[in-house]
């Protein structure tokens, strides 16, 4: 395993991170709580990450109603402080979590409420990482930045950063941050995948220009780039198509045909396409982690075979260039 710098800050997370959102549920989705990933399920997959030399650990507490949170403090509180100690965690706050009118957003009040929900769930006495899971339109920015600044004051969190979010509003977080002497958002958590190339254009700029963090998540576009969908077949039943309908925004007509073009590469290269899409994505030099979500402990058999495939730039173009001729955000 290879570790990396997280954008500005002086620490440092494993090159490929452990998205933790299948545990307990697939995502915030309340009709899939309780499913997917079991505790136990939960446990053997931490235990092969850990022993892969994954140290960052990315959950929200929303994912499967806090049971994620939950697993993971339970999985801690057996491995010891020495396990503990050297595993970075990183938690959201934004999504729904109740059906009450405050359960949800970035105000001062659902922030200060949640960071200790989580520490409670996770088991730990301040986050390593603490992020907004998205936008809060109805919020002002301001309230929200100066809500998390006061988090780091208190010793409640470490860095924090941003999910979901359009380079122009997180060119506006960094200015409020510069105006008021407030911590700033270090990262941010975006979709990126040879699916998904929209970063490219705002985005990795903007990282790049204010040396900000890139951990991206869905890098296998929810098990596209993975070769399990086929033209003209069904979904399988439990895969992430069949259970997360909003994840076929990703296609159209066109990428079938584009999939088929990676896997014939993949297949001269002598790798399967999941580990090559893998390594596509994290050989852009903005990206500093993408964070792969399993399901089962042999999903991530691709760990150590994506970390030694190198992409020159001539390689890294020619794959973007079966998806960019027709996919809906080439």
């Amino acid at each position: 395993m290879r570790y990396v710098k997280l954008g500005r800050t002086g620490l440092k997370i494993s090159a490929i991170g452990l998205g933790c959102g299948n545990f307990g549920g697939m995502g915030s989705v309340p009709a899939l709580f309780g499913k997917v990933a079991t505790r136990e399920e939960s446990f053997a997959i931490m235990d092969i990450a850990w022993e892969l030399g994954i140290n960052y650990f990315d959950t929200a507490n929303s994912y499967g109603g806090g049971l994620s949170e939950s697993f993971i403090g339970e999985w801690l509180k057996q491995k010891g402080i020495s396990v503990r100690d050297q595993v970075i965690l990183s938690t959201k706050v934004y999504s729904p979590v109740g059906d009450g009118p405050n359960d949800q957003g970035l105000s001062r009040q659902h922030i200060l409420r949640q960071i200790d929900n989580s520490l409670r769930r996770l088991g730990v006495d301040h986050l390593d990482l603490y992020i907004i899971h998205a936008p809060d339109p109805s919020t002002p920015l301001e309230e929200t930045l100066h809500a998390l600044d006061d988090m780091i004051h208190q010793g409640k969190v470490c860095y924090i950063g941003a999910a979901n979010m359009p380079a122009w509003l997180l060119t506006k977080a960094l200015w409020i941050s510069d105006c008021f002497h407030l911590h700033r958002f270090e990262w941010v958590q975006n979709s990126y995948s040879l699916l998904d190339q929209t970063d490219e254009h705002e985005m990795f700029p903007l990282c790049q220009d204010q040396h900000l963090g890139h951990t991206p998540f869905s890098p296998l576009a929810g098990g596209w780039l993975t070769g399990k969908y086929r033209a003209g077949e069904p979904f399988p039943a439990g895969s992430r198509m069949d259970l997360r309908p909003d994840f076929r925004r990703l296609v159209s007509e066109k990428t079938y045909p584009a999939l088929d073009a990676l896997h014939r590469y993949a297949t001269e290269r002598g790798v399967d396409m999941a580990t090559l899409a893998l390594a596509w994505v994290m050989s852009h030099p903005v990206v500093t982690a993408p964070l792969i979500g399993p399901r089962r402990p042999e999903h991530l058999d691709i760990v150590n075979s994506a970390l030694e495939i190198k992409l020159d730039a001539d390689e890294r173009a020619l794959i973007a260039g079966f998806f960019n001729n027709g996919n809906p955000q080439g």
